[in-house]
């Protein structure tokens, strides 16, 4: 009887821990598991031809795993792009010129916001597409060396401490703060030396020494590294003859080992067909697959790997070890997604269409497009005293352009305020305003609205590019040069609008030039009593031009690029020496240098505390600035330190340090403290393949811009 009952018992026990195991979801989808473990589960759960097939960014679903399809192609320049409806924000290139990094942050918090509520309302439909993921093969990173790149919109400009720092608040945002948890991952791109010429991308040898490799073009991506950006995504070009998806330098030698990056490497889309079709550096594709797993590819944008591992298998050429170790980093950044976990259990899960473009998202991408706009000639009339002016014209090709408010690689959204469209309601019915588009971009001959000009109080003319005519290869259809730019010229029709213009009348004409780079504003700077460099501003670029214009905001970006006077100043494009390029090596003159820019009111600065006088390599230059705002508005300033070096070879003739972006009140005063590490005045050494700090006299340049310093101090470094 004790027997019975006690076999009784453990039967019972027995079924209990079936049922309790049977109800234990796999360690894979695990949230509590450790990923490296998750990873493990999954990778060995997995068949050999499942894990091939995962290898390709449109990831098929493991039905019998119930793992869904995944597209890992995402975009997220300034806004979620080509996934339907979001907040469209400045361009890059116009986000930088706000030298806000924490704007940068929530500007990428709320896209990464937008992100999860359209995944979730896309997969709670089972829609597992393109566009509409949790990874972003964003941002770009490259430095813009040259004006001519149509691209360089993409960035944040020439100067690699800017663009680390702009951009890295960016993948911030989007990654989040959770320790061990990603919102939505990011990927820098592209590595490296990746700055056109853009017809020639699919072929192009960038030749680079090692110095200008270093400081200029891999300062970003190691910045990005050291701030645990998820993925990085390699180019098609070669550098110095190594392919960038296939290449041990930069992949193994320097991004594996060197910086010890671990997260994944995705391919640019189709760069693995460039290897062997165009650059013909790899005679086939199956040794093309081959070549990139061992150089660390986790992700093929394309279907090489998908296609071609297999039979590279078959032939003794990779081993089944040899895809887990190039699966598992796509597969841990998806565990930190919580792709395999259960939806409901996210902390993202609520977010729902109420989270896209809403009010709070719009007031967010008008202030980001007030701070991005420059203004880059004032002869007074701004801003504009509202009583004053009874009538006005709003004119010009771009006045009520939809592609001079979104840039490329946009999104799209229902509420799109044209520049037309902004100044109207900010006049109110009350004004009597015009609207007439002018001219186009190529009749010379033809022009409207020169009359009715002639009989307003006040002309704005929105005038210059568009993505039509600069931007990646194949979407700039309307370029000439595949994407790029042939001349710093704005269109000729448009600088023959301008002056008709000025020749009709003497009353205030505010000129308003879009463009994604530098253009020739000598050109129609004559003809204008004023003139605002908008960029690619976004979905309210209209409302925040009627800000600046009628003195709601005073304007106070800064150029992140330097606007040459002539494209003759500039070597030859598919030079990629940084000889007598960007403000750091440049020694003409400037038609307007970097970090330039106007405001309604006036700062002066005075040392609270200065530097000290001696450093050493472990120390860190503070310093702390008066910042009086002695105008007439209130506004902001962006206060710019820039370090001059001793003198030795090749050392840049200035370079920017640290900045920092401040708001002061009318007669109010603000202490902007600013630090910069000694570290980050190494400099490469040539003959011993190092960093190295140089010892000597070095200088504090404290101002407005590269070229207009208030506070000059010179420290000794051993």
């Amino acid at each position: 009887m004790w027997r019975k009952r006690n076999l009784i018992i453990c039967s019972i026990t027995f079924l209990f821990a079936i049922k309790a195991t049977a109800q234990q979801p796999a360690l894979f989808r695990q949230a509590g598991a450790p990923v490296n473990e998750r990873v493990n589960d999954l990778l060995h759960t997995l068949t050999l031809k499942e894990k091939i097939s995962l290898l390709g960014y449109n990831s098929p679903a493991i039905d019998r795993l119930h793992i869904p399809a995944y597209n890992w192609w995402n975009e997220a320049l300034h806004g979620i792009a080509r996934g339907g409806e979001a907040t469209v924000f400045p361009q890059a290139i116009g986000l930088s010129a706000s030298f806000n990094a924490p704007l940068a942050k929530e500007v990428a918090n709320t896209i990464a916001t937008e992100a999860r509520a359209k995944y979730n309302m896309a997969t709670q439909l089972n829609r597992h597409v393109q566009y509409m993921g949790l990874n972003f093969w964003t941002p770009n990173v490259n430095i813009f060396r040259d004006p001519r790149w149509g691209r360089g919109q993409e960035t944040y400009g020439e100067d690699p401490y800017l663009t680390a720092t702009m951009a890295g608040a960016f993948v911030q945002g989007l990654q989040g703060d959770e320790p061990g948890m990603l919102k939505t991952a990011a990927c820098a791109k592209h590595f490296a030396v990746h700055s056109g010429p853009e017809a020639d991308r699919h072929s192009f040898n960038a030749i680079i020494d090692e110095k200008d490799l270093r400081e200029t073009y891999l300062y970003a991506f190691k910045r990005m590294v050291d701030d645990k950006v998820e993925s990085i995504m390699c180019a098609y070009n070669r550098v110095n003859s190594q392919p960038c998806c296939t290449g041990n330098t930069l992949l193994q030698d320097i991004l594996r080992h060197e910086w010890k990056f671990g997260g994944q490497v995705v391919t640019d889309c189709w760069a693995l067909d460039d290897i062997w079709l165009r650059h013909k550096a790899i005679p086939t594709r199956e040794e093309v697959a081959v070549a990139a797993i061992k150089a660390g590819v986790n992700l093929d944008c394309a279907n090489i790997l998908q296609d071609d591992v297999l039979s590279a298998i078959k032939k003794g050429w990779l081993t089944n070890a040899d895809v887990d170790s190039a699966l598992s980093a796509s597969l841990r950044t998806q565990m930190k997604l919580g792709l395999f976990n259960d939806p409901s259990a996210s902390q993202y899960s609520s977010y729902a269409g109420d989270s896209v473009n809403n009010s709070y998202h719009a007031q967010l991408a008008r202030d980001a497009a007030r701070e991005s706009m420059i203004l880059l000639k004032n002869d007074g009339v701004l801003p504009l005293q509202q009583e004053k002016y009874a009538s006005m014209l709003v004119a010009g090709s771009n006045s009520a352009s939809l592609e001079a408010l979104m840039g490329n690689y946009h999104g799209v959204s229902g509420n799109m305020v044209t520049f037309a469209a902004g100044l109207a309601k900010a006049a109110g019915p009350g004004m009597a305003m015009q609207y007439d588009q002018g001219c186009d971009f190529t009749d010379t001959l033809h022009f409207g609205g020169i009359w009715a000009s002639q009989n307003c109080d006040v002309t704005v003319a929105v005038i210059g590019l568009t993505p039509l005519l600069e931007g990646e290869e194949g979407d700039a259809f309307l370029s000439g040069s595949g994407g790029d730019r042939n001349s710093l010229s704005l269109p000729r029709s448009q600088i023959l609008f301008m002056k008709k213009l000025r020749e009709a009348h003497k009353k205030p004409i505010i000129a308003v030039i879009t463009a994604g780079s530098a253009v020739d504003v000598a050109a129609i700077a004559p003809y204008a009593d004023a003139v605002i460099l908008a960029w690619y501003p976004g979905e309210q670029g209209g409302n925040a031009l009627a800000d600046i214009i009628f003195g709601k905001y005073s304007p106070a970006g800064r150029l992140p690029v330097t606007f040459y006077q002539s494209l003759k100043d500039l070597p030859d494009y598919k030079d990629y020496s940084m000889k007598n390029r960007t403000y750091r090596y440049f020694k003409g003159k400037a038609a307007y240098p970097f970090g330039y820019g106007l405001s309604y009111t006036k700062f002066d600065y005075a040392w609270q505390q200065a530097p000290a006088k001696d450093y050493s390599i472990n120390d860190t230059i503070r310093m702390a600035i008066d910042v009086k705002n002695t105008g007439n508005y209130d506004g902001d300033e962006v206060v710019q330190a820039y370090i001059t070096y001793p003198v030795a070879e090749r050392m840049p003739l200035k370079e920017l340090k640290a900045f920092k972006r401040v708001h002061i009140q009318k007669d109010g005063k603000a202490v902007v403290q600013l630090e910069i590490p000694v570290t980050d005045l190494q400099k490469w050494d040539l003959q011993e393949h190092t960093w190295k700090l140089y010892k000597g006299s070095y200088k504090i340049n404290v101002g407005k811009s590269s070229a207009d310093f208030e506070l000059i101090r010179e420290v000794n470094v051993e």
